[in-house]
């Protein structure tokens, strides 16, 4: 069986965690901010743990991490 290649693209989105739940980062921080308050761009900052549904899906394009 060959081995299953990382995609390069969710291994710089993704990380996991020492318990093995996979961390993401939160959209709509990059651009167009004048508009957004301060505490909304504050609690973007923060990361977000991935929920159940998607955990299976990027585990497989994120095998060896």
């Amino acid at each position: 069986m060959p081995k299953v290649k990382t995609h390069r693209g969710a291994a710089k989105r993704f990380k996991v965690t020492k318990t093995g739940k996979i961390k993401r980062f939160k959209a709509y921080k990059s651009h167009i901010l004048t508009k957004k308050s301060s505490k909304r761009k504050r609690h973007l900052r923060k990361p977000a743990i991935l929920t159940k549904a998607d955990h299976k899906r990027i585990k497989q394009v994120i095998p060896y991490m």
